[in-house]
């Protein structure tokens, strides 16, 4: 049998030839040691040119595409393509990873940069988004990502003069991005006028904002901040590949083949042609340059690097050649020399010399070469082509011999026979042919036998036989020269072959893999001398195996490196090398052999080698030698844990549900039982699968887990406590080193870990989102500040948490095999292993990674536990086999026999070891494990009298051990938790059942007891007494069902797996009688009641046997079921018999003969059973669920006063009803403890206690019952149903506004009007017909527009500065008004500014950095951080990209943003809150998950996030005390919350402690002392909560909403805001003391009708208001004082905008019927007129005294300025007066409105209004209207995009457009006409300028479009897309702008925002 091991040589990387120079740049620099770094294929390559060695970082698994040196120049990051592509930071000069980064990119990495510190990198991935990513390398955490750009980014940089600022470059863009928090914000560089929009390849940044950029045309592109200031033109003759900085200047290299240094301001210096030097060659491209001192490294587009010295730069060294881009496939090594020559589709072939490590000849063909072969005697070189030409060159000097083209296809294998006699060439064509050498290669003959391409040939050592390989898998055989195939195989074989090239036959099966028949192997070639074989895959293996192999799935050593398929592998002439050739990468690799060695120095290799094969050991199959595996382990290996329905997938298959059942929603439903259950004990311990899982706390309790639950054990008082934080089966545990904290990890999609103090049983931290299907081992660290885990997925990953804060800080893929232990070295934490089937694996940490390697064992043995020694190198593992492995670092140093059977558990003490297996003995061990010194066997004998319980049988198998005062604690696979004294008695504490479901439950009639029975074959009798202990066992044959004991509790009927029965004593456990008449399961068995005379089994097979108990005889059947029964229920009078069956059928039957009755609904209820424990009728209808397709309820009970029904279901929840539940969906209450499901439920006979078995958790809890009155609120995991009642507690219509609003972001508005037509600036321009010659004697034309300031000099206007602003965003935000300064400034928003108000001035400060609308707003209350605000804003899609929602945090004093966080709350943040400390921040989302965010966002950093609620969430407060508590309301919501490490947890408000009480829709939220909550309700009420239960209710504390609540810090008061009516008694303004008892109201004196508040605050002796009516009001809480602050338009959009002619003041008219008149100067607004209709447009006369006003009705009023008096008003339309106007002399009223009409009045006949005429054929409404200067005419702009003129007052069109251009008009608000096509903008295709304005000056027209914008332009401005200035600060929409008198302010108007901005006029200088 040949050796099946792998071989124990191997083979150490050597040599890399070449250097990656294609689709790369900047990838070649000089290290701190004067080493060059650069990459190829796979490697990162160090290479020494002075001692001309190289060294290898093999890190990588696929090909490297980026490389950045770090500023100290040792450290190198790398980043690679890939599907799961990651970025290895590593040094330079010891090759080892220094961090690895990854999960974040996808594709590949393209660039990659450090910043001046080096402390950050930023990486920009090949994805469709080019995503940008900020990494903090060394702890492998992303700071920020966004993405980059949609086409190709090509470089990327750090600004090194300004902090957090970098610049990216690529396919036609440059962006200019600032990093803060965790945003990163780009500014797209603006090309202009300087140069031309192109694509730009590399740039540097200098000092002063300035950076360099190269473009693709060669210029340079000079960048001053984001604009292009100059070009250098022609620096390089094409596209400019690479820049680089240093302290002397810049270098670039191009395309041309130049290279280029220029100074720091960059003046040119000096030109390196290399296509002019020796080496050079034409069409040279340089990808990359480095300059340092006086050497330049360059790297070309061919792979060859050039040094150059630049006092001497004609001379440039080539220090490094390779093959060019192409595929490289030929490869052939010298007979007799160290030579190898290699051939590739760049047409070249080449000779290496393998001991210079150098090129020594290159010669060019004319073809792409595909193979090649030297002559036997070395003199000529055969070349295979791929035209399916040969040519034979000469080696000595290259030149040719012969040049033969027989074949068309391809020549793909080509060898010389070994007597030199023949060349056999090899081709696509599926022949080969025979050439004769001497006779100057004529062909003697061809192989025609197959039927494929031919890919491999060997000849035989005598010349005489050939055989091949080709594309279809065959191998044949031929006899030479002839080409005759041989088909006898007997004359082959004594055959020997000269070499073996072959990947068929059967030496070499081994090569492929196991089941397998895919041909991925492409060469293979075999050393002879030393028996082994090296092969070449397509996964860039090369692997080293056994020469022969001949069973498939042979063992091996694998080599990475090349990156994708290796297309040729060959043994030098004397065997010391093996060379490798890449296909893709075409890069050569040079291997040194190592041979077979003592094991003495393998303890000595190098680092680096062990790295190279650190996988070396996999192998495709398994090793025939392997012991058998154990049958535990074998199975423990087999289990997976999967679910169908995983707990996390509830919520959504709720929702899926709720809409199918909103009906039934509707109804009354039955409430929850008023008593309730809580756990008191549970018999179990989860042995059978888990490990080393029990443990002594530091208080002597003991702490171990069963089902979803954690145990905490009182030995001395025989009491359990519990940790009920996990909602699915537990799967392994570990303890903090102090004894006090356990971590805990679970089963689930995404399963999680929680870490809980023992003593409170509170969660200190949860860590999720990393491990999926669970998590399967765990281990903390010495100093108990890490966690390690490893997950249950297919690799098996591990992670590397900091517990505490949540974080991880490492992962990595951990085995293909299951993993049953992870052990962090107690003395390095960085350091930790794994141990599993077939491996021990030691890691270290290297930043976001983990860097593994295998433990060298002889052959591979499973592990089933491993422990640290004494020193850190010292590791001690338990094998399967009852081995302890003693190892010292990787190495095994020698094995030890410790048990018989697999070795579970070992554990370290101070001086020692103890070892447990599965032999049942507990071994104490010396510390070298030397001797061992005492063993105990767990036997019956030794049981201490003391005992809870009995063993079931002698040396159970032992699977955790733990040491502690004074005992050995042991747990064992049967469930038995035992505690050894060291003198040897043992003392039993906990047991339960073993593995396999326990089904079988029984209660005794009269006495705590119950029985059970389980799959384990075994029938159990528990004492439910305080005693909690087992009392009798008793193994059956088979595994049981169920059992029920007799109505006088002396027998007990248990029900097998088989079919049959039996009836035993209950309590001796001996057999009474036993039937067999089934061959199903039996499925339920009963006693009638009263004697017990008849006992009925049902069983699987659809019968139901009645058996006569006293005379043991069948008396009756049950037939007419169809399906599996399920359960059964006797009535009182023992007559009757119910029956359920498992397709949900319910039937009767009539004892004892078995008749099938059918009994009405009605009267199933009257008849009085004597249990209940049937799931189905009438009376139960309402316990089962709405997800009842993935749910069964398997088991119920009701109790023995018929108040209380019991149900158990497949999803682990254990139910209670109030009975009867009829109607569906009743409420209940709900309690999980078991995980999967629950299948038997029982009460005792006195309901004191309710006992429920778990299937697979083989678990019996006892639940304490509590009736009603004795109350511990904490218990019940909730209490809920599976509809929320709809009734939310009424309806209001603010509240519905607020909830269904939309919030789109201003990029994505369209038009407001709704327009028709073409847009102005892409409607075509007909010539008009009088087009003047240039030279006119014509009069000059006049003046477009009359200029009211003549006689000063016309300055134009440069700027525009935000003055004032007039609003607040009250009507859909709420708690978003401030205090600041102890009340001397107030801040809050609106549009998309924050605004801080100084009260004594009354001066404004604008916030204004926010993109889009600000939604929320906050203030940080912490005395270290003063007047810093939140502000969170709508945001697009939660991409990270600038129109991503965020959240600014900013100093409201200076003005300065602190920090930005960008968030996933797609469509915006509506609730945001600092916390306690002021350090976290909360953020709630608009998106439909309703997002819970915590945020530190000093770091930018998001610490957790979860879903909120599926409906929206209004407000989510941080309670003030606290960083971890918060509560959050919403639409029918109120939730608790908790943060733990990086978790939310959260429970839903208890409601049921009050009569009556129903989830509301929640509005507001404040605090009390106590854990007390208040939140205020849609109909008026305030709950109360304490802790998560509803208290009290504080009826009516307003009449309407409670909008807002405020808690003060200082003194508790509590002020709310309501909506009501204001009344005596009442007002929507109420102080509060601390508890909510007692209140004080105010009034607000506003004069509406109902008073809306929407925010409150309290300062000193002040409360500010903000209302829905959009004014701030500060009440004093002495006096009731209000004094308004604030005011604004209620309701938007402000249509209408009057500016006085001659003072700084103006009118406003909007939608909600008033006009307002505002003062600039004084900053508030003077006075207002309720119109009581919305109106629409308004205009003053010239002289200023009167004002018209057009309303939405039609109707136009006029009224007197002084007076406010009405002078007139007219209706003569029935729609909405779009614009109305004076003429300049006052005469005529013009009226335009929706009906496409513009009417005249004139005023000069008095206030009654006659219309004198109208202007008719619009063609669409009218926007605005202008009088011309003289009143004669008018321009109207129209929603179709037409401009038209007509006069006055007749309302004819003027048409002639020569006519038209001579008119000079009074004013100009028209935004269409040939005057102001430049104001339309090119992104205007669903949005539209909406109003316009130009300047009384003439010089510059203002206008405000769709996207919010307000533009300044010069005007006229004909011309497309003029230039012009733009500001922000409005929302979407803007409806009207206007200059005031003498041009000193623009005022604009909002639609969306309702708000008026003021902006001060900057004039141009004289």
């Amino acid at each position: 049998m040949a050796d099946r091991t792998a071989p124990n040589c191997h083979l150490r990387l050597e040599w890399v030839y070449g250097y990656r120079g294609h689709q790369c740049r900047n990838n070649l620099y000089y290290t701190a040691a004067k080493e060059i770094v650069y990459f190829v294929a796979g490697v990162g390559v160090v290479y020494n040119t002075r001692e001309h060695k190289q060294k290898f970082y093999l890190g990588h698994n696929d090909d490297i595409i980026s490389l950045a040196l770090h500023p100290e120049r040792v450290l190198v990051a790398t980043g690679q393509v890939g599907k799961e592509p990651y970025i290895c930071v590593w040094d330079s000069y010891t090759l080892q990873t220094v961090s690895i980064l990854k999960d974040v990119h996808t594709h590949g990495i393209a660039c990659l940069a450090f910043d001046l510190e080096g402390q950050c990198l930023v990486s920009v991935g090949l994805d469709s988004k080019n995503t940008i990513c900020v990494w903090d390398w060394r702890r492998g955490k992303v700071l920020a990502a966004a993405p980059g750009h949609t086409d190709r980014i090509f470089d990327i940089s750090w600004d090194l003069y300004q902090p957090s600022k970098l610049v990216s470059c690529g396919v036609k863009h440059i962006k200019f991005w600032s990093l803060c928090g965790n945003a990163l914000t780009p500014k797209r560089g603006v090309f202009g006028k300087t140069g031309d929009l192109q694509t730009i390849l590399c740039l540097a940044c200098a000092k002063d904002e300035v950076t360099y950029s190269g473009a693709l045309n060669g210029d340079i592109y000079v960048w001053k901040g984001i604009n292009l200031m100059r070009t250098v033109q022609g620096a390089h003759g094409s596209g400019i590949f690479s820049m680089n900085v240093c302290e002397e200047g810049f270098a670039t290299g191009g395309r041309d083949g130049c290279v280029r240094l220029w100074d720091l301001n960059f003046k040119p210096i000096t030109v390196i042609d290399l296509r002019e030097t020796d080496q050079g060659y034409k069409g040279l491209s340089v990808r990359s340059v480095c300059w340092r001192g006086d050497h330049i490294l360059v790297g070309t587009q061919d792979s060859e690097i050039f040094e150059v010295v630049v006092h001497d730069r004609t001379k440039p060294f080539l220090i490094m050649q390779g093959h060019c881009e192409g595929e490289l496939w030929a490869l052939a090594v010298h007979p007799t020399k160290p030579l190898a020559m290699t051939g590739s589709d760049d047409r070249s072939v080449r000779i290496w010399s393998l001991i210079d490590h150098a090129l020594i000849a290159r010669c060019n063909m004319e073809e792409p070469i595909r193979c090649a072969a030297v002559s036997t005697d070395g003199i000529h070189l055969a070349l295979g082509m791929k035209d399916g030409s040969f040519t034979v060159l000469r080696v000595r000097d290259m030149t040719e011999v012969v040049h033969i083209k027989d074949r068309k296809e391809a020549i793909h294998e080509l060898k010389y026979s070994p007597d030199g006699a023949h060349l056999a060439v090899g081709s696509n064509d599926n022949s080969v042919d025979i050439y004769g050498v001497v006779q100057r290669y004529k062909k003697v003959g061809e192989c025609i036998g197959s039927n494929s391409f031919i890919t491999h040939m060997d000849w035989s050592t005598d010349s005489k036989y050939l055989q091949t390989n080709d594309g279809s898998g065959r191998r044949l055989f031929y006899r030479m020269p002839s080409g005759k195939e041989v088909t006898n195989r007997e004359e082959l074989k004594l055959v020997q072959w000269a070499s073996w090239t072959c990947v068929l036959g059967p030496e070499v099966n081994g090569i492929w893999p196991k089941y397998s028949d895919i041909n991925d192997i492409n060469s293979v070639d075999a050393n002879f001398n030393n028996q082994v074989l090296v092969t070449a895959d397509d996964y860039g293996l090369v692997k080293l195996l056994r020469y022969p192999c001949v069973k498939k799935g042979a063992k091996f050593k694998k080599y990475l490196g090349h990156s994708a398929h290796i297309t040729n592998a060959r043994w030098s002439h004397d065997y010391q090398w093996v060379i490798t050739i890449g296909g893709a990468d075409h890069s050569v690799f040079q291997w040194k052999f190592v041979p077979e060695r003592k094991s003495k120095e393998a303890v000595h290799i190098a680092t680096q080698e062990t790295f190279a094969d650190s996988n070396s050991e996999e192998s495709d199959s398994d090793q025939s030698d392997v012991p058998e595996m154990d049958s535990e382990i074998e199975q423990e290996t087999q289990l997976t844990y999967r679910r169908q329905v995983y707990k996390e997938d509830l919520p959504q298959l709720k929702e899926q549900c709720k809409e199918k059942h909103r009906a039934t929603a509707m109804k009354k439903r039955e409430r929850a039982p008023g008593s309730g259950v809580k756990l008191h004990f549970i018999h179990g311990y989860r042995g059978y699968d888990c490990r080393s899982n029990l443990f002594y706390t530091q208080t002597g309790e003991i702490v171990y887990h069963v089902a979803a639950i954690g145990v905490v054990y009182n030995r001395q008082q025989n009491t359990q406590r519990f940790y009920m934080g996990h909602d699915d089966d537990i799967l392994c545990l570990a303890i903090h080193p102090l004894k006090d904290f356990v971590a805990t990890g679970q089963v689930g999609r995404d399963s999680s870990i929680h870490i809980w103090d023992t003593e409170t049983l509170k969660p200190m931290s949860v860590l999720r989102g990393f491990h999926q299907l669970g998590v399967c081992a765990l281990d903390f660290s010495v100093d108990g500040k890490r966690l390690a885990s490893v997950g249950l997925d297919d690799n098996h990953t591990i992670v590397l948490w900091d517990w505490r804060k949540g974080e991880k800080l490492s992962a990595m893929r951990g085995s293909k095999d299951k993993i049953f232990v992870v052990k962090i070295n107690p003395y390095l934490p960085d350091k930790l292993i794994t141990a599993g089937v077939k491996h021990m694996k030691f890691w270290h940490k290297a930043g976001g990674g983990l860097i593994g390697r295998k433990g060298n064992m002889g052959k591979t043995e499973t592990m089933m536990c491993a422990v640290y020694g004494w020193s850190e190198e010292m590791v001690f593992s338990g094998t399967c086999t009852g081995d302890i492995c003693i190892w010292r670092d990787m190495f095994l140093m020698k094995t030890v026999k410790a048990h018989d059977g697999p070795v579970f558990s070992v554990h370290a003490l101070e001086k020692g070891f103890v070892t447990g297996g599965k032999d049942g003995i507990v071994a104490l061990w010396d510390d070298t494990f030397e001797r061992c010194l005492k063993t105990y066997a767990i036997k019956r004998a030794v049981l201490a009298p003391g005992s809870k319980g009995l063993l079931l049988e002698d040396n159970p198998s032992i699977r955790a051990i733990s040491l502690g005062h004074g005992h050995i604690l042991v747990g064992t696979k049967n469930g038995e938790i035992l505690e050894v004294d060291k003198s040897g008695p043992i003392t039993l504490l906990v047991q339960g059942h073993m593995e396999g479901e326990v089904w079988g439950l029984a209660t005794h009639p009269h006495l705590p007891l119950c029985a059970t029975v389980s799959d384990d074959k075994t029938l159990r009798i528990w004492d439910l007494s305080p005693s909690h202990c087992m009392l009798a066992v008793r193994k059956l044959r088979k595994g049981g069902r169920c059992c029920c004991f007799s109505p006088d509790g002396k027998a007990l009927a248990v029900g097998l797996n088989d079919g049959s029965f039996l009836i035993v004593n209950a309590d001796t456990l001996e057999d009474l009688v036993s039937f067999h008449h089934r061959k199903d399961i039996i499925s339920d068995i009963r006693f009638s009641p009263g004697s017990g005379k008849y006992l009925a089994v049902a069983s699987g097979d659809t019968f139901v046997d009645i058996y006569n108990v006293m005379s043991s005889k069948r008396v009756g059947v049950c037939k007419g079921c169809l399906n599996y029964i399920t359960h059964l229920d006797w009535d009182k009078r023992g007559k009757l018999l119910q029956v359920n069956t498992s397709a949900k059928e319910q039937f009767f039957f009539e004892a004892p003969r078995g008749k099938r009755q059918t009994i009405p609904a009605t009267e199933v209820e009257k008849i009085d059973w004597s249990t209940w424990t049937c799931v189905l009728g009438t009376s139960v209808e309402g316990i089962w669920p709405l997800i009842n397709e993935v749910t069964e309820v398997t088991a119920a009970c009701l109790s023995n006063d018929r108040k209380v029904l019991a149900t158990g279901d497949d999803l682990g929840y254990v139910k209670l009803f109030k009975y009867p539940v009829k109607g569906k969906y009743a409420k209940f209450k709900r309690y999980v403890a078991h995980s999967t499901h629950v299948t038997n439920v029982r009460w005792t006979h006195d309901d004191s206690l309710l006992v429920t078995v778990g299937g697979g958790d083989t678990c019996l809890m006892i639940w304490a019952h509590e009736p009603e009155g004795h109350r511990e609120f904490k218990l019940c995991d909730s209490e809920e149903s599976d509809i929320e009642s709809e009734d939310d507690g009424g309806y209001d219509s603010d509240v519905t506004r607020e909830n269904e609003i939309n919030y789109t972001i201003k990029a994505l508005s369209s038009n407001m009007r709704p327009m028709t037509g073409v847009k102005p600036h892409l409607q075509l321009k007909e010539p008009s017909v009088d087009e003047r010659p240039p030279v006119s004697r014509a009069l000059p034309q006049p003046e477009k527009l009359q200029t009211n300031n003549v006689g000063k000099k016309k300055r134009p206007i440069e700027d525009l500065v935000l003055e004032l602003v007039f609003g607040y965003r009250g009507n859909d935000c709420r708690n978003n008004v401030h205090y600041l300064n102890e009340g001397a400034d107030i801040i809050y928003h609106t549009a998309s500014i924050g605004i801080v108000l100084n009260l004594t001035t009354s001066c404004q400060s604008f916030y204004v950095e926010h993109s889009d609308d600000i939604l929320c707003l906050t203030i940080n209350q912490h005395p270290k951080f003063p007047n810093v605000v939140a502000t969170g804003q709508v945001g697009d899609t939660g991409d990270m990209s600038a129109t991503s929602p965020s959240i600014h945090v900013w100093d409201a004093m200076t003005k300065q943003t602190l920090s930005v966080l960008r968030c996933f709350h797609s469509g915006g943040v509506c609730s945001i809150s600092f916390s306690a400390t002021g350090k976290l921040l909360l953020s709630v989302g608009l998106d439909h998950e309703h997002t819970v965010t915590i945020w530190k966002w000093q770091e930018g950093a998001k610490v957790a996030s979860r879903v909120g609620h599926t409906q929206r969430i209004f407000v989510a407060e941080f309670r003030p005390d606290s960083d971890t508590h918060f509560v959050s309301v919403g639409i029918k919501h109120v939730r608790f919350w908790t943060l733990a490490g990086r978790a939310l947890l959260s429970k839903k408000g208890v409601l049921s402690s009050i009569e009556d009480a129903r989830m509301q829709t929640m509005l507001s939220v404040a605090f009390g002392a106590n854990n007390l909550t208040f939140t205020g309700t849609i109909s008026g009420d305030v709950c109360v909560w304490k802790e998560h239960i509803l208290v009290r209710i504080v009826a009516k504390a307003h009449t309407g909403p409670v909008f807002t609540m405020y808690t003060t810090l200082r003194d508790g008061l509590i002020v709310t805001g309501g909506k009501e009516r204001p009344s005596k008694e009442g007002g929507a303004l109420k102080l509060w003391d601390q508890e909510l008892k007692r209140c004080r109201a105010f009034r607000l004196e506003t004069g509406q009708i109902i008073d809306c508040v929407r925010s409150v605050c309290r300062g000193k002796g002040k409360i500010l208001v903000g209302t829905r009516n959009a004014e701030i009001i500060e009440v004093g809480e002495k006096n009731a004082a209000c004094n308004i602050l604030v005011n604004g338009h209620m309701d938007g959009p402000i249509w209408g905008l009057g500016t006085h002619p001659s003072r700084d003041v103006f009118l406003s008219a909007a939608e909600d019927g008033t006009v307002r008149l505002w003062d600039i100067p004084e900053k508030k607004m003077l006075n207002k007129v309720n119109l009581g209709h919305p109106a629409r447009t308004i205009s003053y006369s010239p002289e200023g005294d009167m004002v018209a006003i057009g309303m939405k009705n039609g109707e136009f009023i006029i009224l007197l300025v002084a007076s406010l008096k009405i002078w007139g008003k007219k209706r003569d339309r029935r729609s909405p007066i779009q614009d109305i106007r004076f003429s300049p002399n006052s005469c005529y009223l013009a009226v335009g409105s929706t009906e496409s009409a513009v009417d005249f009045y004139d005023l000069t006949l008095g206030p009654q209004l006659n219309r004198i005429n109208c202007c008719r054929d619009i063609p669409s409404f009218v926007m605005q209207m202008d009088f011309s200067a003289d009143s004669a005419y008018v321009q109207i702009s129209t929603g179709a995009y037409k401009r038209l003129v007509y006069e006055v007052p007749s309302g004819k069109q003027v048409t002639e457009q020569s006519h038209i251009d001579r008119i000079t008009w009074a004013t100009w608000t028209s935004v269409l006409g040939d005057e102001v096509i430049g104001i339309w903008s090119r992104n205007t295709d669903k949005a539209d300028v909406t109003c316009a304005c130009v300047s009384h000056s003439g010089l510059n027209i203002v206008t405000g479009d769709d996207f919010g914008m307000v533009k300044l332009f010069d005007f006229p401005c004909p011309e497309k897309f003029a230039k012009h200035k733009r500001f922000l600060g409005h929302s979407a929409h803007l409806t009207n702008v206007r200059f005031t008198n003498g041009d000193r302010f623009v005022v604009s108007a909002g639609g969306d925002d309702r708000s008026l901005f003021v902006w001060r006029c900057v004039h141009a200088p004289h």
